[in-house]
């Protein structure tokens, strides 16, 4: 299984904007990126975003969930429990117990704290624990904000953060927004670290859904994050910090009604960021685009009235298009890869009003057309909706940006176990549940 810890770790570049590299003393630095992200830009410079984990069919490849379904598929939710130092003849509960023993324990010095929230991350993501949590849920919650606050290091930081998120994830708690907003996003204006801020970023939109925040004023958050390039919590043209408001910001969103008209607010923040150079934050803005014109589609058709939004719809796809044929080297051969296939599901979903993952061919063959006449029709053949995830024998159609979003976002916060909590979790299972899902046999079944 793979050490998710070892992933919060990890380091990359942070690069300077458009707007600050027209500044003769623009600097460069290095900072710490989130594990949900890849090296890229903000708006202004670089951002990052989490690598799509189901890939979306453009109109000339099909899409793949074989990665991500081949990590999940393989991980045992009972497998590695023991690597945290816990006696392997102890079920999995009684180790639970332990370490939620040992997180509310105030006398406990900091040796072995880290060891402790890692070993409780690896346990509730890859069980369903809420019989377990709901007894202490409060004091579980308080704890780790706790050592958020106190943390000896980034490292016991970022396990606190990514803990307290599955935490609500399983029993959400209603009653602890009043302390979790405020000290949440103080962590993510005061951190030094970029990672941690990510991390922050991700705890308070769970809480917002789960955890009886405010989510409107999160949004509102969020969208300052997106306008400043980061600025707004010191994090300047910060690949990780603006990507991560994106993705948390249409997280958010997807819980709302009546989004589509709020879209003047935001459409032109969203846009402005598709001039990053990084493709992921590219990407990341592109599907909130996508995801309010969905809404406002939505809209129309259960209230007949449409939202004025020509011009914003020509604009983005326009520059969409135009970013699709930039030849500039300052993007790597599989950044514009990635590039093209996130944006040719977005550019179709707009010109057409459909989903993501909608596949189109731009001819048909025709076998009984020979000698010097064309052998194709000039017209287009629909394959549909081609964006899935697979979770043991179950094949979920993800044909809504909503579902696109919750799904992206899942797989960042639960890794291995979304399988686990998807098939036992009533809150990760309602969170999915518009999605039609057809069963497959499995080898077994076959035999």
């Amino acid at each position: 299984m793979r050490d998710l810890r070892k992933k919060a770790l990890l380091e990359s570049q942070k690069t300077v904007s458009r707007k600050a590299r027209s500044k003769p003393d623009s600097v460069r630095s290095s900072v710490n990126q989130s594990p949900d992200v890849s090296p890229g830009h903000s708006r202004a410079g670089s951002r990052q975003n989490s690598r799509p984990g189901s890939r979306y069919a453009s109109e000339d490849e099909g899409a793949s969930d074989d990665e991500f379904d081949a990590m999940t598929m393989s991980t045992d939710s009972g497998s590695g429990d023991e690597a945290f130092g816990d006696d392997p003849s102890n079920t999995w509960t009684e180790r639970l117990q332990t370490r939620i023993d040992e997180l509310q324990d105030r006398k406990r010095g900091i040796h072995g704290r880290a060891d402790t929230l890692s070993a409780y991350l690896h346990l509730v993501r890859h069980h369903y624990a809420e019989n377990k949590i709901a007894r202490s849920s409060s004091e579980i919650v308080s704890a780790l904000l706790r050592i958020v606050r106190d943390a000896a290091s980034e490292d016991e930081r970022l396990l606190a953060l990514q803990g307290l998120v599955v935490t609500l994830l399983t029993c959400p708690s209603k009653g602890s927004s009043g302390a979790l907003y405020p000290a949440l996003k103080s962590v993510c204006e005061d951190a030094d670290e970029a990672t941690v801020k990510v991390q922050a970023i991700h705890a308070l939109m769970t809480a917002a859904v789960y955890g009886g925040a405010d989510s409107e004023e999160l949004l509102e958050f969020l969208l300052d994050i997106i306008q400043s390039d980061g600025a707004s919590v010191g994090a300047d043209d910060n690949a990780a910090v603006v990507t991560a408001a994106l993705r948390a910001w249409g997280f958010v969103a997807s819980f709302l009604e009546g989004m589509a008209e709020r879209s003047d607010q935001v459409m032109e923040a969203f846009i402005d960021q598709l001039d990053s150079t990084e493709p992921d934050v590219q990407s990341a803005a592109g599907t909130n685009i996508a995801s309010l014109f969905e809404a406002a589609r939505d809209h129309e058709e259960e209230t007949g009235e449409g939202a004025e939004m020509q011009r914003d719809l020509y604009k983005a796809v326009t520059r969409m298009n135009e970013i699709v044929k930039d030849s500039s080297k300052a993007v790597s051969k599989k950044g514009k890869k990635q590039r093209r296939g996130n944006f040719a599901s977005i550019i179709t979903s707009l010109e057409r009003g459909v989903g993501p993952g909608y596949s189109t061919a731009g001819f048909r063959f025709n076998p009984h057309v020979g000698g010097n006449k064309p052998r194709f029709y000039d017209n287009y053949e629909e394959f549909g909706y081609r964006e899935t995830l697979r979770i043991h024998n179950q094949v979920l159609l993800i044909d809504t940006w909503t579902l696109h979003v919750r799904v992206e976002v899942l797989k960042i916060l639960l890794g291995g176990g979304l399988p686990t909590h998807y098939l036992e979790n009533p809150v990760v299972k309602e969170m999915l549940e518009s999605a039609e899902v057809n069963h497959v046999m499995t080898g077994t079944e076959r035999k």
